[in-house]
């Protein structure tokens, strides 16, 4: 047995299994050194030395989520909370129940596409957004998963496409690990490269909004514990987190598509420093903040690390040379064949990781060499190995995408995490995505 194979099949069962991400990771790799024949000892060396290869990337995470708990206290996210309620009471007032409805729908899908670049917060925002507007969901008898559907869409399509914010983690990894598998592409051929891609999330995103979920539903109203506390905000600490905000964006534009370089630890270094200048981050209560918001995405970090070590362990084996040229073989050379198997791989993977992030790693070390092998030109290997990726992350019970419009539906128990938001994401992004990233790979 293929010792690459008998790795993922065991980390995919564990995932499956509910076990952690990062001990389905470990054990994975561990299983999959001892049968590619490296031994107890070289297993966990190797995997050791390979920890470091997304270290830059869990720093990343760590100042990223310290820069986002900072924001909160400016009153940014209260401030767009409350603009947003405003808006949408004013409108259900005058009983136009399908201008409302359009208009919820439009700046929620803005807040989530926002919290992946603009305002970095990722899924922070929709516990904060999501719980006040349930009645007013309700009232307008909105179905929620239209709106888990609008979330997910947010969540991820401005990360495969766009290359700033998490967009600038994603397509630095993408480029890094598939430089490690032999294959050099820049940071600037990876947007072109996934927008055909992006287009079929978009198609699936206008399904769910005209087709599947345009109708009625109606919902129990039931009453919301464990409201946030608002935080008080003024105009000058908004216009220190603005900002705050377009510096940050500016130094993370500038170093990754100036100098293609990894710009989003220096772009929320940026970020920090206008609010510490602004007053808005005491020094007294600095320190406790930002380490709140690096155990925030503490975990994220800790999978990306994992999964270096995981990857460096398959390599070391030998088995993926090996698998690269049975694949081969079974493919005969039919590159429709080969994409098609690819993207289905790939979303195995990242349903069961629940991380679009945490797979790449994985997957360029299979995929880059079997793609060269193919034939396939380099920006539609980054088709396929960006589709792959982002494959999974719709639809997967342990991915922050679907959790997180769940904790903020399901705040009053009116919405089931599977069946309203991870199976409607799965159909509306996964088979969209499959369709959309295998044209891609054909045509580029």
């Amino acid at each position: 047995m293929n010792a690459v194979i008998i790795a993922v099949i065991v980390m995919l069962i564990l995932s499956l299994l509910r076990i952690n991400v990062v001990f389905a990771l470990v054990i994975g790799a561990l299983i999959g050194g001892l049968t590619g024949g490296l031994g107890l000892a070289a297993t966990i060396e190797t995997f050791t030395n390979g920890l470091g290869g997304n270290a830059t990337v869990a720093l990343s995470y760590a100042l990223l989520g310290a820069f986002a708990v900072a924001l909160t206290k400016t009153g940014l996210p209260d401030a767009m909370v409350s603009s947003v309620i405003k808006i949408v009471g004013r409108e259900g007032e005058t009983r136009r129940k399908t201008l409302s409805k359009a208009l919820i729908v439009f700046l929620i899908l803005m807040m989530a596409i926002f919290s992946q670049n603009l305002v970095p917060v990722h899924i922070a925002f929709i516990p904060v957004l999501i719980p006040p507007l349930l009645k007013v969901l309700n009232q307008l008898e909105v179905d929620r998963r239209l709106i888990a559907a609008v979330m997910t869409f947010g969540l991820i399509t401005p990360y495969m496409f766009l290359p700033v914010g998490f967009g600038a983690i994603f397509h630095g990894i993408m480029q890094t690990n598939m430089q490690e598998s032999g294959l050099t592409v820049s940071l600037s051929s990876i947007p072109t490269a996934m927008a055909i891609p992006a287009i079929g999330m978009v198609c699936g995103l206008l399904i769910a909004v005209f087709i599947t979920y345009r109708k009625k539903r109606q919902y129990e109203t039931r009453e919301i514990s464990g409201q946030q506390v608002t935080q008080v905000y003024t105009k000058r600490s908004i216009t220190i987190a603005v900002l705050s905000i377009l510096v940050s964006l500016s130094v993370q534009l500038f170093l990754s598509q100036k100098l293609e370089v990894e710009g989003m630890i220096f772009g929320a270094l940026a970020g920090l420093s206008i609010l510490y200048l602004g007053g808005v981050l005491k020094r007294n209560e600095a320190d406790a903040m930002m380490t709140n918001g690096m155990k925030m995405m503490a975990f994220i970090g800790f999978v990306m690390i994992t999964a270096s070590g995981f990857a460096s362990v398959l390599k070391e084996t030998g088995h993926v040379e090996k698998l690269v040229e049975d694949a081969a073989g079974l493919i005969d050379g039919n590159q429709a064949l080969g994409a098609l198997l690819m993207l289905i791989v790939g979303l195995l993977i990242t349903m069961g990781i629940g991380s679009s992030f945490s797979t790449i790693p994985i997957i360029t070390t299979i995929f880059v060499p079997l793609c060269l092998e193919l034939g396939f030109s380099p920006m539609a290997t980054v088709a396929i190995v960006g589709t792959a990726a982002a494959l999974g992350d719709a639809g997967s019970p342990a991915s922050d995408s679907t959790l997180g419009p769940t904790s903020g539906l399901a705040a009053d128990g009116n919405h089931h995490h599977i069946w309203d938001t991870c199976v409607p994401t799965f159909v509306h992004y996964n088979i969209p995505l499959i369709i959309f990233g295998w044209i891609a790979a054909i045509i580029l």
